[in-house]
């Protein structure tokens, strides 16, 4: 199983940023999928979750009403669409899947498959 984050970069404060993740080797359509970020000296943290059928959507407050996930079964993808980006949102961002659960999880220990993660760096 592989999963493959893309889609960082370097951006300016205020600006706008999608993040993708394409699983391969099982199908997606049964587990909940995450995005973790991990900044310079700090320990991985929680971002945002969504169920199997993208009907539960769980967010970290530090990102509420600026990130946006979603999935798409079909093409065995889930994305990050991040808005007003701030310099404290600088990390490298994992994508993560708990397989097989109806469950949302902000803990890092249930979400069994990861990425390798993508940096994004936000310039002030």
């Amino acid at each position: 199983v592989q999963l493959q984050a893309s889609g960082g970069g370097l951006v300016q404060a205020g600006d706008s940023l999608k993040l993708s993740c394409t699983v391969s080797g099982r199908t997606i359509r049964t587990d909940a999928m995450g995005w973790f970020r991990q900044a310079p000296g700090k320990e991985r943290e929680f971002i945002a979750a969504i169920s199997w059928s993208g009907g539960n959507i769980y967010y970290a407050d530090s990102v509420k009403g600026r990130f946006t996930i979603s999935r798409d079964n079909a093409k065995n993808t889930i994305s990050l669409q991040m808005y007003s980006l701030k310099p404290e949102d600088t990390a490298v961002y994992y994508c993560a899947a708990d397989p097989d659960t109806l469950a949302l999880s902000d803990y890092e220990g249930e979400y069994d498959y990861w990425g390798q993660g993508t940096l994004v760096t936000v310039s002030s």
